[in-house]
């Protein structure tokens, strides 16, 4: 329903009534990023993938350097939206969410040797024209093969949900799924799909880059080689690239083991 539409107020109301949606939805507007956050976000993410263990004031310090006065605030604000966080060691992961008992995957203490024994699934932010969409991936870590991805305009746990389904659907269930502690990996839905197809929930600690380091290694490629390469002007434009490249990376870089 449109506030622009010939209909009186009134009759809108009635009909915002009828669809159970609250009328204030009619004057909302979704808020936009401004220009200069537009610009800043890219920046941040290129200079994370070069130090992935640079906190929010090095960040800040690197903006002033180009330029942008940016407060911690909104720099912080920034960095959470686009689900950058510093990759700090620790001695031991931090606990996953109430809802969610993990197993403890270690690269070093897990020997990986077949395909579909362990996946691992991430989301990222990539910047396009005038905004920005994020991707979500799982990664076969044998055989280094993508065997599901999908890019999307939110971070909601339902894409990261289909993207598994379908990648199950497609290739096999998993023994294990790594993930970080986001929300969407920790939600109930994506717990109870796990639990329901018997499959083992991993879970890195939060600020832990070494766990999953595969998916980690396939964004830094992705971002370095193709996307800042080859700039995308809006959401279609990306899709065709991300699934070109993800066509090479599959069937020509890596051995195929699922071809």
């Amino acid at each position: 329903m449109e506030p622009t539409s010939k209909l009186s107020i009134r009759y809108q109301f009635d009909q915002c009534g009828l669809l159970g949606i609250h009328r204030s939805g009619l004057y909302y507007a979704p808020a936009q990023e401004s220009e200069e956050n537009l610009a800043n976000m890219p920046l941040l993410e290129e200079h994370y993938l070069a130090r992935p263990t640079r906190g929010v004031l090095q960040m800040l310090d690197y903006l002033r350097d180009e330029g942008y006065r940016v407060n911690h605030k909104r720099g912080r604000r920034l960095l959470r939206h686009m689900g950058l966080e510093a990759h700090l060691l620790q001695k031991e992961p931090e606990p996953a969410g109430p809802s969610c008992v993990y197993t403890r995957l270690s690269a070093r203490g897990l020997e990986i040797g077949r395909c579909n024994q362990v996946w691992e699934t991430d989301i990222t932010y990539i910047a396009i024209g005038k905004g920005f969409m994020y991707l979500t991936a799982v990664i076969d870590v044998y055989s280094r093969f993508i065997v599901g991805w999908s890019l999307s305009n939110n971070r909601e746990a339902e894409v990261s949900l289909a993207v598994l389904r379908e990648a199950i659907a497609r290739h096999g269930k998993p023994e294990i799924v790594n993930s970080d502690q986001g929300s969407q990996f920790t939600c109930k839905e994506w717990v109870g799909y796990l639990k329901g197809e018997r499959i083992a929930i991993s879970m890195d600690g939060k600020g832990r880059a070494l766990v999953n380091i595969y998916i980690e290694r396939l964004w830094r490629t992705l971002k370095q080689d193709y996307v800042y390469m080859n700039p995308a002007k809006d959401g279609w434009e990306l899709y065709q690239e991300v699934k070109s490249f993800f066509e090479f990376y599959n069937h020509r870089e890596s051995e195929g083991v699922f071809r």
